[in-house]
């Protein structure tokens, strides 16, 4: 979808000042290896949008944590783009803004954080119109479906926990299942970034078929994995779509991921890389994971291919929860 205002801006209904919105919405973690483009997991780290409407029509923007030395603090921000383009489906458009974004989900590393600001955004823009012209959730998941060009990220984002997502048409739905206590995601996210882009390019046009029906039984047994019987977690993991292609974009998420399947955790690329998402069955499991991906940084270069040209990655590895919240909003004043 396109971000821009009207040309007919003039027509538009501006909304109040003096309101007061903060929003809070987790990453996420995109394909779980075999759900490509369809599962999408909610993870406790936040990025949190806080707005003001003020009298006139000016910005003022600060922001802070992931990406605060290059993103723009000006109209051509995704999250400002995108409350904008939101208010004009809704037939409003803002007032003077006062910004503030923490960013806490790293950038460009596959943990939704374009999701997330998306989310942010347009539940941003649907809190400032009138409540007669409030839209519910499913009308949030819509637009940021088609934002984003695919709902994997977003639905985790909007609704926590599991986000089981498919198109209809030209509707985009979701279901969101419950995740198994016992499941722990641990994230390793290195010290390279990867575009979505780049990654989507390496992909090829058709698969066989026998790559596909292979990759729809582990994709249903992850399902079961995740919300039944997380000892199932290895094989329910298996992909036979994209992440061997995009491979040679991220040689030591790659190499990573084979030691931790190896020695029988179920790791995988997060979305479109370069961060590994593993998911243990249990805390006993979380710290051999832990101690797994420490062996492995230690090696340094005779255990990880060289990068770009560059030597040996360096790793941030977090043990996370699965978020079951989704994102919240909370509204200061109306």
């Amino acid at each position: 979808m396109s971000l821009h205002m009207p040309a007919a801006a003039a027509s538009l209904r501006t909304v109040a000042a003096g309101q007061r919105i903060t929003v809070r919405v987790p990453a996420t973690s995109a394909n779980l290896g075999p759900g490509y483009d369809s599962l999408g997991l909610a993870l406790s780290l936040y990025d949190t949008v806080s707005v003001e409407t003020v009298d006139g029509d000016g910005l003022a923007f600060e922001l802070s944590g992931e990406g605060a030395d290059t993103l723009p603090r000006d109209a051509s921000h995704l999250v400002v783009r995108t409350i904008d383009a939101a208010l004009e489906r809704l037939g409003y458009r803002r007032s003077g803004l006062r910004l503030a974004a923490e960013n806490v989900s790293p950038h460009g590393r596959g943990l939704g954080s374009s999701a997330s600001a998306t989310v942010a955004a347009v539940l941003v823009a649907a809190e400032l119109v009138p409540a007669e012209d409030r839209p519910d959730r499913q009308w949030v998941l819509q637009l940021c479906s088609e934002i984003e060009g695919h709902p994997d990220n977003v639905a985790p984002a909007i609704f926590g926990s599991l986000a089981l997502s498919w198109q209809d048409g030209a509707a985009f739905r979701t279901a969101v299942a419950r995740v198994h206590r016992d499941v722990v995601p641990i994230v390793a996210v290195p010290d390279y970034e990867l575009s979505t882009e780049l990654a989507r390019s390496l992909l090829p046009s058709s698969v066989p078929h026998i790559a596909a029906a292979a990759n729809s039984g582990r994709a249903a047994l992850l399902v079961h994995a995740l919300t039944q019987d997380p000892s199932l977690l290895l094989p329910g993991t298996e992909d036979y779509l994209h992440q061997g292609y995009r491979a040679s974009a991220m040689r030591p998420s790659a190499s990573l991921i084979r030691r931790l399947r190896a020695e029988g955790h179920a790791a995988v690329v997060s979305g479109a890389g370069p961060t590994v998402l593993a998911l243990a069955a249990g805390a006993s499991e979380a710290d051999e994971v832990e101690a797994a991906v420490a062996r492995f940084a230690r090696a340094g270069a005779e255990a990880t291919p060289r990068y770009a040209g560059e030597s040996a990655t360096t790793w941030r590895v977090m043990r996370l929860t699965v978020d079951v919240e989704g994102a919240k909003v909370e509204v200061h004043s109306r």
